[in-house]
């Protein structure tokens, strides 16, 4: 599967973390869907790093929305970690 398929993917899996994960983010809702993106291709590469799943390789697969959502949570939880830090220094 492509890069352009990975960014699409992680533009809904961003959508999808904010729904999954609600409360104010530093940065609005354009970061947030720039976070989705990054964690859709982060939660692919780590599927095919960690787990060694080929499966991970089609835009209709579960697998690969389920490592996009993933990937866009842990990194949304951890841009609310860094950007909450900041703003209380």
């Amino acid at each position: 599967m492509g890069i352009i398929a990975w960014i699409l993917i992680g533009l809904f899996a961003g959508i999808i973390a904010k729904v999954l994960m609600p409360g104010k983010d530093p940065g609005g809702i354009i970061v947030t869907i720039l976070i989705g993106i990054v964690g859709g291709l982060l939660g692919g590469w780590l599927g095919k790093v960690i787990f060694g799943i080929d499966s991970i390789d089609g835009f209709f697969e579960i697998s690969t929305w389920i490592a996009a959502i993933v990937g866009s949570m842990i990194l949304l939880a951890l841009y609310r970690v860094i950007a909450g830090n900041r703003r209380h220094a």
